[in-house]
């Protein structure tokens, strides 16, 4: 490999994932009251009734089939008889699908959020440049999709990207895989590995809020109040005892 073909596909992996871990730790101990999605929706509720849904069981669809791609080696999959035949087809069918509802549905926030004037003033300069890279990353992974898997004769990425991917977890990196991929698979890659270091100053750092909390606070406690004669709050009172 080249100087180059090193620097993208086993140093910057790297780089990357000691951003996305320092950031949130950093972002968490001193930005705490900014760990928030900035939500607008007492600026405008119609348009984000439709696109935050779409946007987000999109995604998640997404992820899950990217977990399924990446980190489960095909011959796991074969074990439990899903051929490759069978993980092409759902692969091309749910990926597609989930990839068009997810740009649905991120398009119709963008243009809520540019045409929606309090919106439009309440989004930051993270706002949009996360915005920019959310965009190219599913836009370039769903061309790759179509490209090279519903009109084209089909790339195994599972023989290189996955191998790749996996590789930097067991911190073999194996860069010349990738540099055997398709440029929509690369190009996906490389956006995908900048979003990951911009996501800590972002408002994506809302993903990794559980309200695991809530299950376990105490009860509220309501306090009733007498009303005077007049129909005027006088404050708790102390209830008699009955029997």
């Amino acid at each position: 490999m080249n100087p180059l073909d090193i620097l993208l596909w086993v140093a910057l992996p790297y780089i990357c994932g000691a951003v996305f871990i320092v950031g949130h730790i950093w972002r968490y101990r001193y930005d705490k009251f900014g760990w928030t999605t900035r939500s607008s929706q007492v600026y405008e509720n119609r348009l984000l009734r439709w696109g935050s849904p779409m946007f987000h069981f999109g995604i998640l669809m997404v992820v899950a089939g990217h977990v399924i791609g990446l980190l489960i080696p095909r011959e796991w999959l074969y074990a439990i008889g899903i051929s490759e035949h069978i993980y092409h087809i759902g692969a091309t069918v749910l990926g597609t699908f989930a990839a068009a509802l997810t740009l649905a549905g991120l398009a119709i926030l963008i243009y809520r959020r540019r045409t929606v004037g309090p919106v439009f003033l309440a989004t930051t300069v993270m706002d949009k440049v996360m915005y920019v890279f959310l965009g190219a990353a599913l836009g370039f992974g769903t061309l790759a999709t179509l490209v090279h898997q519903v009109f084209g004769s089909g790339f195994s990425y599972r023989e290189t990207v996955s191998p790749w991917f996996r590789s930097i977890w067991i911190l073999q990196p194996r860069g010349d895989l990738m540099v055997q991929a398709p440029l929509s698979f690369q190009l996906h890659a490389l956006i995908a590995l900048i979003l990951f270091a911009l996501w800590p100053f972002t408002r994506l750092v809302h993903a990794f809020s559980a309200p695991v909390g809530y299950l376990f606070r105490p009860y509220v406690v309501y306090r009733s109040r007498d009303v005077a004669a007049k129909g005027q709050l006088v404050g708790s009172q102390p209830r008699r005892r009955g029997w």
